[in-house]
């Protein structure tokens, strides 16, 4: 028997177990391949600002809490794991290129305003005076300073060393069903029969979280999204750099000394693993529209995950309506950026019983009222 046992050891179970842990209670995390799910194919934007959208306020409150982390979080890992993550703070600049863009981004910056975020109108020129490889035909942008990046593979890495530190237990295993008796979840059962238990479980399965045998109905959903490395990047860009290219989205990430993270579709296809040639051709044709430079790189890797979406594109955190079972999950473009907020939020209910405020408007409850 153990204190806790999480169902999935990405980037959000991980950070659970680790706080959790870190507070004194025995946790193991369960999963046959950590870190090969969303975080593994995500870019590790850290952008707020840039993706802020209307009648979301309650998410950016939340992501800006959990940017506002992340010096000190990877400088924690790596004190106490020995990984050292590079946060890039370069910021982010959101480019666009004909008139229907620019009256997309001034409607942005109008909003942005509103709520008092740092953002500043550039024109084409300013433009590439940030980011000197940009095409010429860009019109116009918004560049937001206090949007980061960050490498998520190397991120899990730190994450799996901190949580052993700590002395969680990886159990590398398929989680197949929570077990429940007496109405309560008591642990888990993994593949082969063998059955886990423990006082709380936590649900971090990211997409599949709702397929979970013995999860109560939960709201979230697999989003596809192909995503593409590219090598021979050094000097390239300095941040990273989203576009709008008559009206379709894409984002080029710097990653790593000399990587390119260019992404992503968004698709509603379930559980749809293949990497499409359509998916591809755009996705290098904007980016090469953005940025010539793009053609001359190596195309190293194209991949495809799927996002944990929900209704409102927001998390879904803390109790489940199932006594002893927890929710960590349906984080959809924001994983990444929400791992330090979400793994102290969860680690406080575990040890207190009580949901930090300021992760209280992502309950399941709100698909429920």
């Amino acid at each position: 028997m153990t204190d806790v046992v999480v169902a999935g050891g990405g980037l959000i179970g991980l950070s659970v177990a680790w706080r959790s842990a870190q507070r004194g209670l025995a946790v193991t995390v369960v999963d046959d391949a950590p870190g090969a799910g969303a975080s593994y194919a995500a870019a590790g934007m850290l952008a707020p600002v840039t993706e802020v959208a209307y009648g979301e306020e309650p998410l950016l409150r939340l992501c800006l809490a959990s940017l506002q982390r992340y010096p000190a979080f990877v400088a924690e890992l790596a004190q106490v794991g020995g990984v050292a993550v590079w946060l890039r703070t370069a910021g982010t600049l959101l480019v666009g290129f004909d008139e229907d863009d620019l009256r997309a981004l001034s409607a942005l910056h109008v909003f942005q305003q509103e709520l008092d975020l740092e953002v500043h109108r550039l024109t084409g020129r300013q433009s590439r005076r940030h980011e000197p490889s940009l095409t010429p035909r860009v019109r116009g942008g918004l560049h937001v300073p206090g949007d980061h990046s960050v490498d998520p593979r190397a991120l899990h890495r730190a994450l799996l060393a901190a949580a052993a530190a700590a002395g969680v237990e990886l159990v590398r295993s398929r989680v197949e069903a929570v077990r429940v008796q007496g109405g309560r979840a008591t642990g888990l059962r993994l593949a082969g029969g063998e059955e886990l238990a423990g006082d709380a479980v936590v649900l971090a399965l990211g997409a599949h979280s709702a397929s979970l045998p013995g999860v109560p109905s939960l709201p979230v959903r697999p989003v596809k999204g192909q995503i593409l490395r590219l090598r021979g990047a050094a000097g390239l860009l300095n941040g990273t750099v989203r576009a709008l290219v008559r009206g379709r989205q894409v984002y080029l990430v710097p990653s790593g000394d000399d990587r390119l993270v260019v992404g992503a579709t968004v698709e509603d296809r379930g559980f749809d693993a293949a990497v499409t040639a359509g998916g591809v051709h755009d996705l290098l044709h904007d980016a090469i529209d953005v940025v010539p430079g793009v053609t001359e790189l190596e195309l190293v890797e194209t991949l495809a995950r799927w996002r944990p979406g929900s209704p409102d594109n927001a998390p879904v955190l803390g109790q489940s309506g199932l006594p002893g079972l927890v929710l960590a999950t349906g984080h959809y473009r924001n994983g990444v950026l929400l791992t330090p907020v979400t793994g102290e939020a969860i680690a406080e209910l575990l040890d207190s019983g009580s949901l930090p405020a300021l992760a209280g408007p992502f309950t399941v409850d709100r698909f429920r009222r």
